[in-house]
């Protein structure tokens, strides 16, 4: 039987260096205060998305001592925070680089590119998805750290692919040919 530690992916990555460690700050505590009083409480563990989305937010992944920290927050098993963590693949297991780029793959940016705009930065940032998976650890890191890749569903804009986000930034119309100066803008 696997253990949380085993099921997590936090192994370090060149972008770590980026995130601190994860530590329960008082302006953790507060946040989990405002977002657990939004719930009866005999419902509290319904609070565990916007916790996890919250550390990630401010942390760039979710690791062991985030899983531990929301479960005894909310007064639940790890298992049930892990569950959630692993169920839902726009929570990062690892540290991604300082400007992680999620990329469109759905069928409009597919078909506009996407691919091979993907290729691109992969190149361009010296970064090998050779052993990205889809769903588990979707992110893939570049040597220096400075930029992680994953695809992503849907990002909303068919009408100008393919599109896709760096950091919170959205980007439309980002042909291949384009890709060295969306990298050279977070550079």
């Amino acid at each position: 039987m696997s253990t949380p530690d085993q099921i997590i992916a936090s192994e370090e990555t060149p972008g770590t260096k980026f995130f601190p460690p994860f530590v329960a700050t008082s302006m953790l505590e507060s946040e989990a205060s405002k977002r657990l009083a939004q719930f009866p409480e005999d419902q509290k563990r319904s609070a565990v998305l916007p916790l996890l989305h919250y550390i990630q937010h401010h942390h760039g992944f979710i690791d062991t001592n985030a899983i531990d920290w929301v479960a005894a927050r909310l007064g639940i098993e790890p298992i049930k925070v892990l569950e959630v963590v692993t169920f839902y693949p726009g929570f990062r297991q690892s540290a991604p680089g300082r400007f992680h780029i999620r990329i469109c793959r759905t069928l409009s940016c597919a078909m506009g590119g996407s691919y091979e705009l993907m290729e691109k930065i992969c190149e361009l940032s010296g970064i090998d998805r050779s052993h990205a998976d889809s769903h588990h650890h979707p992110v893939t890191v570049s040597p220096c750290g400075n930029f992680s890749v994953e695809f992503a569903e849907c990002l909303a804009s068919c009408g100008s692919a393919p599109v896709c986000m760096v950091n919170d930034d959205f980007h439309e119309g980002v042909s291949p040919d384009k890709a060295a100066d969306l990298l050279k803008k977070y550079s």
